[in-house]
């Protein structure tokens, strides 16, 4: 178990509620990251919005998982629970940066477009001047600063939040049939992979298209699906307790 909840932990039972709650929290972290990751889906795919030419749940997912690939190496190294979590959001957050990064590359050099956005006439973070560049019958495209900005951050959180998952399942463990370490950690990683994709299609489905960042109006819609989130994820992080518990229970 994770040394500092040490003196808190009565018996395994309580254990596991502790980290139940923990996997909850990282659903409602991959949630709110999905809402602000900038995604186009096809119409930014053709320049007519800003954001990354793929759809939601993809993007997400992409960044996710590789902040998860990063959690399950570093898991491996180090005992911090901290630590993981860090690293995981750092890994996340460097992914997709590159993405919106050769973006950016692709609809400056090859698209002859400058990325600017149609929700504000001014950028949010830099205040230039951003209307008198969106194209005619678009809503903006590339990815602004702003934009930039905000799928950083939501890149990191959305991999704390998969970082969370996978390191508070890891710390209940798994015991009896599951001899094996790998097919312990090969059980854990594909629940945590099933867990994000289940909040990153409940973001999606919220967000019902596209959305920019931080900045947008449709992030006003984000309590409601966090209340969706931590119902759902409290519910599928339960099913796995009760399926680790009837493994051999809990190490």
């Amino acid at each position: 178990m994770a040394d500092f909840l040490s003196p808190f932990l009565l018996s395994p039972f309580l254990t596991a509620l502790i980290f139940l709650i923990f996997i909850m929290l990282g659903g409602i972290l991959i949630t709110f990251s999905v809402h602000l990751i900038p995604v186009g889906g096809a119409p930014a795919a053709m320049a007519q919005a800003t954001g990354v030419g793929t759809g939601t749940t993809q993007l997400a997912a992409g960044a996710g998982l590789t902040g998860l690939l990063v959690t399950v190496s570093v898991s491996a190294l180090t005992d911090s629970f901290l630590m993981v979590l860090l690293l995981g959001g750092i890994g996340s957050a460097i992914m997709i940066s590159l993405v919106m990064l050769v973006s950016n590359a692709g609809y400056i050099y090859g698209v002859g477009c400058p990325p600017a956005s149609g929700k504000a006439a001014r950028d949010p973070i830099t205040k230039d001047r951003q209307d008198i560049y969106v194209s005619k019958g678009t809503e903006g495209h590339g990815v602004p600063t702003v934009c930039f900005v905000s799928g950083l951050i939501g890149g990191f959180f959305g991999g704390v939040g998969g970082a969370l998952i996978f390191e508070s399942l890891s710390q209940i463990g798994v015991g009896g049939l599951l001899t094996s370490p790998y097919a312990a950690v090969s059980l854990i990683t594909m629940i945590s992979i099933a867990i994000f994709f289940v909040n990153a299609v409940i973001a999606s489905y919220n967000i019902g298209g596209t959305i920019e960042g931080f900045h947008d109006p449709k992030i006003k819609k984000l309590p409601r699906c966090v209340l969706v989130s931590a119902a759902v994820t409290f519910f599928c992080g339960l099913l796995s307790l009760i399926a680790f518990y009837n493994l051999g229970g809990f190490a």
